[in-house]
């Protein structure tokens, strides 16, 4: 750590001009690397939209960069780039260098377990999610950060950009609205996988749950095929859910949790939370209590908790970084555990406990 007598020094240093070279090279360097950080976002979309990860995968072994560009949609004299995109997704860890010393191009390209999850069509693909965060509709907002903060009209800078928030946007942009839905599907689809297969535990004994804000249902459905005793309830907005079907114990709600959520043993909030200033939170959590005043009834939370992974800067970078997302997308915000804890105590609540249990997210479970 840093100690105050440094930052003294330092401090005065930079007042008076008398950075060495060293320092002020160093500082450039910070600086180019931040400011050219979103073209790794953008070189992975590439890559996606391109269909790389499939077509390496169905190659059913490493290729080298001449099989790679022949499978490419792309004019012949494009193909000289298509190294220096690789050279970059290589060294973001999203593609490896495989040596084949029996062929004339010894290096070829592998997948990782990151690229694994960008098939298109694979169970657990998170692609749709990576074309939805980085499509104009979501990255424009964020462009337009330090004008909403000199505002003292919009909500948020979604709204800023487009003239609605974000939820009443998806309402109008049926396509747009597709997108959001696939997205959240996908990642609904990998951590529900976790959920069912590691963590059954945390549903004994609960016989309905209400799935708030669940989208199409993929994690309702999920957990309705997994525990058949189960009677799972899906609540959204008319135009999420409105002519989809459910089963025997897997129904569909169309609603507003800010006015009511259908009586249940568990009320379920993944990634809901964090759409949402403190004074709409408590709004929400008042209303998951109402929906469970039964005996043993709990609230279970899937959302990140800033700093409960510790030191990892890795994850702390992520979550600084999907807390501005969420400031840009709705002013929401994710909150440390201090911060979730008034939520939950303002809201009438009596205890909770946190696990960290699925990657960068966290566990909630609270209780009337």
């Amino acid at each position: 750590m840093q100690t105050l007598q440094y930052l003294i020094l330092r401090d005065m240093a930079f007042q008076i001009g008398e950075m060495s070279a060293e320092q002020l090279l160093d500082g450039q360097a910070h600086v180019w690397n931040h400011l050219f950080s979103f073209i790794n976002s953008m070189s992975l979309k590439c890559a996606i939209e391109l269909g790389i990860p499939d077509i390496i995968h169905n190659h059913a072994k490493p290729m080298s960069l001449s099989q790679l560009v022949d499978a490419l949609p792309i004019p012949k004299v494009k193909s000289h780039f298509v190294y220096r995109l690789m050279r970059l997704l290589i060294h973001s860890e999203f593609f490896v260098k495989v040596d084949v010393s029996d062929e004339e191009e010894k290096e070829h390209y592998w997948l990782t377990p990151a690229s694994l999850l960008l098939l298109r069509n694979a169970p657990l693909s998170v692609a749709p999610l990576v074309q939805l965060i980085l499509d104009p509709n979501m990255t424009e907002p964020l462009d337009h950060l330090s004008e909403w903060l000199a505002s003292q009209r919009h909500t948020s800078p979604y709204e800023l950009v487009h003239g609605k928030v974000l939820f009443e946007h998806l309402g109008l942009q049926p396509g747009l609205n597709n997108l959001y839905n696939d997205a959240t599907s996908s990642d609904s689809r990998l951590l529900t996988h976790v959920l069912v297969r590691d963590c059954k535990q945390i549903f004994e004994g609960i016989k309905s749950l209400v799935d708030v804000g669940g989208g199409t249902g993929t994690t309702a459905k999920a957990i309705a095929d997994a525990f058949p005793d189960m009677k799972c309830i899906v609540l959204d907005l008319p135009h999420v859910v409105g002519g989809l079907e459910g089963t025997n114990n897997f129904t569909y709600v169309a609603g507003d949790m800010f006015e009511n959520i259908p009586s249940a043993d568990a009320v379920f909030l993944k990634w809901i939370l964090h759409d949402w200033n403190d004074e709409d939170c408590v709004k929400i959590l008042k209303k998951c209590k109402e929906a469970i005043a039964v005996e043993g009834g709990k609230v279970i939370i899937i959302d990140m908790v800033l700093d409960v992974h510790g030191t990892d800067s890795g994850v702390r970078e992520t979550h600084l970084l999907l807390d501005m997302a969420v400031l840009g997308y709705y002013n929401g915000k994710e909150r440390t555990e201090k911060e979730f804890a008034k939520l939950l105590f303002d809201a009438g609540f009596t205890s909770y406990k946190i696990t960290p249990a699925f990657g960068m997210r966290s566990l909630i479970e609270i209780y009337p």
